[in-house]
């Protein structure tokens, strides 16, 4: 999902191609993927981030145009394209420090279910690395979504916490951008 408008982020780039540690979050969140056993990738893209898009077609990353009207109003027309059909992981382009064996804990985790998963990480863990808190899932309100899911085929949802600190950094602020760079700095020895 990279279609959005980034105005919390006030970055002078489209959000999913903000740098972090020099390397577009998109970028890094596609590596992820590409480390993981995820077969097929789509990039959800909108009218917000025509460079994102631009760049990802260039780079032969199939993308689907949504409105970008949000996050769900875009998740649910996806969902209506014949291409797509449940279970489908879907993350975020704010996920930067999202790596392969990750995203294989959370398949492992959503196993064989027709269900779909909400990963979410414990408010005080993103409290303690000094992210932003945009969101809270209700009624949990210590919890706080990660950007990253599983969408099944019923109406039957599952939770899942992870205190994972690559989950829990989303890059919403310029803030958040600097501690992910920071944890790149610290994980890659530099």
């Amino acid at each position: 999902m990279c279609g959005g408008r980034g105005t919390r982020l006030e970055s002078p780039h489209e959000k999913p191609r903000h740098p972090i540690d020099g390397v577009p979050m998109i970028d890094r969140v596609l590596a992820g993927l590409e480390r993981s056993r995820i077969e097929t990738t789509y990039a959800a893209v909108s009218p917000n981030a025509p460079e994102t898009r631009a760049r990802l077609t260039d780079d032969g990353v199939p993308t689907l145009e949504t409105a970008g009207d949000g996050y769900v109003a875009d998740l649910m027309a996806l969902l209506d394209r014949p291409e797509i059909t449940p279970p489908i992981l879907t993350v975020a382009a704010d996920v930067p420090l999202l790596d392969g064996p990750v995203v294989d804990r959370i398949l492992a985790v959503y196993g064989d279910s027709d269900a779909s998963l909400t990963v979410c990480v414990p408010v005080r863990l993103k409290e303690r690395l000094g992210v932003s808190v945009e969101a809270r899932l209700e009624p949990d309100d210590y919890l706080a979504p990660t950007g990253v899911n599983v969408v099944g085929d019923t109406d039957t949802t599952m939770t899942h916490v992870s205190y994972d600190t690559r989950l829990a950094v989303n890059v919403n602020r310029l803030e958040d951008a600097r501690i992910a760079a920071a944890h790149v700095q610290r994980t890659e020895g530099r």
